[in-house]
């Protein structure tokens, strides 16, 4: 079954309304799910899916209503989370990974503050880079050096190909992007016509999307690994014969290296579920509670596994907590990485 359709299927028959996550602080009734995405894209599917996940292992199995906002890089939807939803605990948003990229980027339109919130739940996926390598040159740093300048296909700065450009960069390999390439259609359509030399895979269902770039002679080299179980990056479980890019040959420490672990941990997120700041701290445990029964849920489970994503919970060293931890860490980097793009790409925040 198609990843969307078992994502949308799982929900049934129910009829998630509007929540009232607006509403006064002391009003009873059902909780909310603030979506940050527009109806019937990723996000909101993600959101419909948790909800009714939630819900049934609350106590008492309060219906949790949700309510989408704004466009699909989440931006909109994260900023109404700081600025209008009240710390009651009763309400709760989903946010994809690319309203924290476009927080490290620093995207003028960013008014939220993701090192703050209370992390309840995170869905992960994968990243792998894929390179069309020379006749008989081995899958390593040194024949990728050998293709500078390497041409990767990207979107733009601003995307998940950050972090693989963070990754080249890095490993001191000479990349020149070609920019203007959205989604792995386009990507994989100039791959096969020699338009690019490499390819960053990211989000649902890298291994399905994996396969022509294979076909048309393409190689995996490296991937963003994985959070393990006690939050520190190890490989990639769908990936495990790759290592991840910190560990894609020997290279001394960079100055960018908290950027890229930032981007990373950001490029790995196809949603995270949190609370707003100064949610009371036996809020935020009910719900990370309810979100240790929703992903042992045969129907987020089974939606998870159909799309390669990793479903993980909160806590001091889990991945949830760990993402945001690794976005608060490149905190005060945030401007050397801007001056970094802007001098490398010519880009600029939107």
């Amino acid at each position: 079954m198609k990843r969307r359709r078992l994502i949308s299927g799982m929900m049934g028959a129910a009829a998630l309304t509007p929540c009232p996550w607006r509403a006064r602080a002391e009003t009873a009734g059902p909780l909310g799910l603030l979506v940050a995405g527009p109806p019937g894209a990723q996000t909101s599917r993600w959101g419909n899916a948790c909800a009714l996940a939630l819900q049934a292992a609350m106590p008492a199995n309060p219906q949790i209503l949700t309510e989408t906002v704004g466009g699909l890089d989440g931006v909109t939807g994260a900023n109404q989370l700081d600025a209008l939803v009240i710390p009651d605990g009763r309400t709760a948003a989903i946010i994809p990974g690319a309203a924290l990229i476009a927080w490290l980027t620093g995207d003028s339109r960013v008014h939220f503050d993701p090192t703050r919130w209370a992390p309840v739940m995170a869905g992960c996926n994968s990243g792998v880079l894929v390179a069309r390598l020379g006749a008989g040159a081995a899958p390593d740093l040194q024949s990728l050096r050998a293709m500078a300048p390497l041409q990767l296909a990207a979107d733009q700065p601003q995307s998940n190909d950050l972090a693989a450009l963070l990754a080249l960069v890095r490993l001191q390999v000479p990349v020149a992007p070609v920019f203007g390439l959205r989604g792995i259609d386009a990507k994989t359509r100039a791959f096969i016509a020699g338009e690019v030399d490499a390819v960053f895979v990211s989000g649902e269902g890298v291994p399905e999307d994996l396969a022509p770039l294979a076909a048309a002679g393409g190689v995996p080299l490296f991937s963003l690994g994985a959070w393990g179980p006690d939050g520190v990056v190890a490989a990639d479980p769908l990936f495990a014969g790759l290592p991840d890019a910190s560990a894609f040959g020997a290279v001394p420490a960079s100055p960018l290296d908290l950027e890229y672990q930032a981007a990373a941990a950001a490029a790995r997120l196809d949603f995270i579920l949190v609370l707003p700041r100064l949610t009371d701290p036996s809020a935020v445990a009910q719900w990370q509670q309810a979100a240790a029964g929703a992903v042992q849920s045969a129907g987020l489970a089974a939606a998870a596994s159909a799309s390669a994503v990793s479903l993980q919970l909160a806590g001091p060293v889990k991945t949830a907590f760990a993402t945001l931890a690794a976005v608060a860490a490149d905190q005060s980097n945030q401007s050397h990485l801007q001056a970094f793009l802007s001098k490398s790409f010519g880009w600029q925040p939107g």
